[in-house]
C-alpha cells in the first residue's frame, strides 16, 4: 500500500514492516487508541494550567532566541569580499 506525505504526494517506503512504514491515517489511529487507554487507566499525564504556562514560555523564549540569532546572522556583513575570494594564489607569472 503506498501512502502519501502531508502535501499529498506519494512517498516511497523501503519496508513494509513496522509503524513507521505505516500509512499515516494508520499511525494516527494507533496514538489515539494509545491515548485513550491511557487516559482509562489513569496512567496519562494531565497538564495543569501552571504547567502549560511554563511549557508555553520555554516555547516563545527559546522561538525568540532562535529568531533574534538568525536576525544577528543576517545582519552581519560578508568576511569576504569578492575581489578577496580566490586571489590569494596569484598569477603564475607572480611567482
Amino acid at each position: 500500500m503506498q501512502s502519501n506525505d502531508q502535501a499529498g504526494n506519494p512517498v516511497k517506503r523501503s519496508s513494509s514492516r513496522g509503524f513507521a512504514s505505516m500509512d499515516p491515517q494508520r499511525q494516527r489511529e494507533i496514538a489515539s487508541e494509545g491515548g485513550r487507554a491511557a487516559h482509562e487507566r489513569g496512567t496519562a499525564h494531565e497538564f495543569t494550567s501552571e504547567e502549560a504556562r511554563e511549557a508555553g514560555r520555554k516555547g516563545g523564549q527559546a522561538r525568540a532566541e532562535n529568531r533574534s540569532a538568525r536576525q544577528r546572522a543576517s545582519a552581519m556583513p560578508s568576511t569576504e569580499s569578492a575581489s578577496d575570494s580566490g586571489s590569494n594564489r596569484g598569477n603564475a607569472s607572480d611567482r
